[in-house]
């Protein structure tokens, strides 16, 4: 917040259950401040729609189109500052379209449930779809990015009414018109919306750090993993020269790395179906094509399996430094297929089927071998290799034949691995502090926004009292 702004807070002067507090008033969208109104849409704004010019005429309406047009996708809740398609000066002549002001704030009517509600703030000139509504602020009555707060905050209205009494979800041009929301003074939304911008801005920088932390993590995985960069300790011989490369069935690789197929890496053991044992309380985690996400992190399902049944999945469960991999994609493209995750705590997961356990040997480092089978040069072959089905898929032989190449001694393999944990710790404490980030800011929209926590500028007239 900026030096000149004050927070003043009114403390509640509670006079019994359900009282409202003094400087406070009951209305029609909650307890609010006694200078603050409440007004509908249709009261402080004029409103625009669009449409989708043909896209028979694809080259004259979007080839070197010029004026940005906005599509339900576009909208980020957020600042749209450029679009993903453009259209010509032919399809606002010819259409309906019409391009409507920086300062003008969208919100999605339908496209899908949770597209609804969606919105962004124009920050150029636009015309936009007709999945959308276009609020064009009356601005001495209300500031634009307010009202964006204001929608954002108020998104889960917006799905109640879609999936109230409606066949197919959507909200009408009339829902919007007709939404009431609390109205102070234009200084004092200025004011809430600097405040929350201000916080926004904090995020997106946060967001572009973890960004660009992720992007270095990702380039060093790559160089470290194929040895074209090599660590300081095992980058030499004993005679101090600088170690070299040699040529294997899978390219250049360093002279004392191996190829060696996972099968010779690892034991293994294919998952079994296990829904009979499946509940929803506790027991053993499943282990699932759920369960996995790109990254090769555990993802929560919600199904577990419970410990009286040990006899049954014994042969299943899996071990501290085991691997588990997916044998099959819900995905054509293959975005889990082949992804290991790595269990960290005995007597904790089971797998179910088209999973297989990867128990690497002693000579063998089991977080190297998740870095590498998930690393985007590794998978991208496990991809290459996967068969068409009504789910494409890679055999359990095809798996154990896979060929990798790796440093021979374990200590260098342990030490990658130390190296590139390092990393992922680190952009794990910068996206901890993204989400407590989020959630102060959510905090802040629930205060600000229903008025229990005034911003009063120092040049205007203080409404309450601390």
């Amino acid at each position: 917040m900026s030096n000149e702004v004050a927070e003043v807070k009114q403390e509640y002067m509670q006079q019994g259950v359900g009282a409202v507090p003094v400087g406070y008033k009951q209305t029609e969208v909650g307890v609010i401040p006694g200078d603050w109104d409440v007004s509908k849409l249709q009261d402080v704004a004029t409103f625009g729609g669009g449409t989708t010019p043909s896209r028979q005429l694809q080259d004259k309406y979007y080839v070197l189109g010029i004026h940005p047009w906005v599509k339900t996708l576009d909208l980020n809740n957020g600042i749209i500052d450029r679009t993903e398609e453009y259209v010509t000066n032919e399809a606002l002549i010819e259409t309906s379209l019409k391009k409507h002001p920086e300062g003008s704030v969208l919100v999605a009517m339908y496209g899908g449930f949770n597209q609804i509600g969606r919105t962004g703030l124009l920050t150029i000139a636009a015309a936009i779809n007709q999945a959308l509504v276009a609020i064009i602020p009356n601005l001495k009555k209300l500031n634009s990015k307010y009202l964006l707060y204001i929608l954002n905050y108020n998104v889960d209205y917006w799905k109640g009414v879609a999936s109230s009494s409606r066949k197919d979800p959507n909200i009408t041009s009339n829902d919007v018109k007709s939404f009431c929301f609390p109205v102070p003074s234009v200084k004092e939304q200025t004011l809430i919306a600097k405040a929350l911008s201000d916080v926004d801005a904090l995020i997106s920088e946060q967001e572009k750090l973890i960004a660009k932390k992720q992007a270095i993590k990702t380039a060093t995985m790559q160089q470290l993993l194929t040895g074209r960069t090599r660590l300081p300790q095992f980058a030499l011989r004993e005679d101090g020269s600088k170690k070299g490369y040699k040529q294997s069935e899978l390219g250049e690789i360093p002279e004392d790395w191996e190829v060696e197929a996972i099968g010779g890496l690892c034991n293994y053991q294919n998952g079994k179906a296990q829904e009979q044992y499946f509940n929803s309380n506790e027991g053993y985690k499943v282990i699932s094509i759920g369960n996995y996400s790109e990254a090769g992190t555990y993802v929560e399902t919600g199904n577990f399996i419970s410990k009286s049944y040990h006899k049954q999945v014994e042969r299943y469960i899996l071990n501290s430094g085991d691997l588990a991999m997916i044998l099959n994609d819900k995905t054509a493209i293959g975005t889990i297929i082949g992804r290991v995750l790595l269990v960290d705590k005995d007597d904790t997961y089971v797998m179910n089927q088209r999973t297989m356990r990867l128990t690497p040997k002693q000579e063998v480092s089991s977080k190297y071998i998740q870095l590498l089978i998930n690393s985007d040069f590794v998978h991208s072959r496990i991809v290459g290799m996967a068969k068409p089905g009504t789910q494409i898929y890679v055999n359990t032989d095809d798996i154990l034949n896979f060929t990798l190449y790796l440093p021979i001694v374990k200590d260098e393999q342990d030490a990658i691995a130390s190296f590139l944990l390092d990393f992922e710790k680190e952009v794990a404490t910068l996206n901890q502090r993204l989400n407590k980030t989020r959630q102060i800011k959510q905090g802040m929209m629930q205060e600000l926004l229903t008025g229990k926590t005034r911003l009063v500028n120092r040049n205007l007239k203080e409404v309450v009292h601390g």
